[in-house]
């Protein structure tokens, strides 16, 4: 991190921060300042010593005092009794009421949309439908059709990214009775036909905290998921992008901002679905 250079100087990071922000035509940089703190403070971030705030989200000491007080004063933010500070109750009834607005599924279908932004690749959101996958939403770059898989498709969990994603935070016991007896279904060579090679590559799964899949379903298409998790760290929900290796790319840095992406995207909907049971009230009805 960068350190400020005194209590009202911007800190020695700003060109990436204030002097950035103010760059950008139209942008208010007193909100960007707020919405950089709310981000930290929900983080967990702690707000008792405003200088090291002020370094690690690149605003100075006297702006973050400001913002801290103005925050509380709406009641955006409120002080713990040991120092510091914690979202207050003006800020999560607000955030309440939005959701409560909205459905479950047209709230993710935001973050599938962002996801295929980012990546230019096809976005899917799953869940866990017995031994299969049932794929409850998709979002499409502005592309030529390349998989056969929809929007209510179900394809046994195993052969699939989003499906090795859940699986891999299941126990052993649990996936054994999904999945049924060896041999295992197989779609490719690539299919892991016995429980002690899907063991080992649902290992590496949940090691990377993602799923990837080189051909493993449809030939020449390649995947990336991750699981969203609920507060218990049980599987809600896969989050995953697809398309062919030309777009997706082999070069490790690609694959890792795919993956990136993805694992952010999975993070976002463990929070906008944490009420599970209507989420999943909501996926029954899809």
């Amino acid at each position: 991190m960068t350190k400020a250079t005194s209590a009202n100087a911007p800190a020695a990071g700003a060109p990436e921060t204030d002097a950035q922000d103010t760059a950008q035509a139209g942008l208010v940089t007193p909100v960007m300042r707020a919405l950089k703190l709310l981000r930290y403070v929900a983080d967990g971030g702690s707000t008792a010593n405003l200088s090291d705030v002020g370094r690690r989200i690149g605003v100075n000491r006297v702006t973050v005092m400001r913002l801290v007080e103005t925050l509380q004063y709406e009641g955006v933010l409120e002080p713990l009794p040991h120092g510091g500070h914690r979202l207050g109750l003006g800020f999560l009834t607000l955030a309440a009421s939005a959701l409560a607005g909205e459905d479950h599924l047209a709230t993710a279908r935001r973050v599938l949309t962002r996801v295929t932004s980012e990546t230019g690749l096809s976005s899917y959101l799953t869940v866990l439908d017995g031994a299969q996958v049932r794929y409850l939403l998709c979002e499409t770059p502005a592309l030529p059709l390349v998989s056969n898989i929809r929007a209510g498709s179900r394809v046994t969990a195993h052969l699939t990214a989003p499906g090795r994603s859940l699986l891999a935070h299941l126990g052993t016991e649990r996936r054994r009775a999904l999945l049924g007896p060896e041999p295992l279904a197989a779609a490719t060579a690539q299919s892991a036909r016995t429980y002690a090679a899907l063991d080992a590559q649902l290992a590496r799964d949940r090691e990377a905290g993602c799923a990837w899949s080189q051909d493993g379903f449809e030939a020449g298409i390649d995947a990336c998921a991750a699981a969203v998790l609920d507060a218990h760290g049980r599987p809600l929900a896969a989050l995953s992008v697809a398309g062919p290796r030309a777009l997706v790319g082999t070069d490790s840095v690609t694959r890792e901002r795919t993956a990136r992406v993805v694992k952010s995207g999975a993070v976002d909907l463990a929070v906008l679905l944490a009420d599970a049971p209507a989420f999943l009230a909501a996926a029954e009805r899809a």
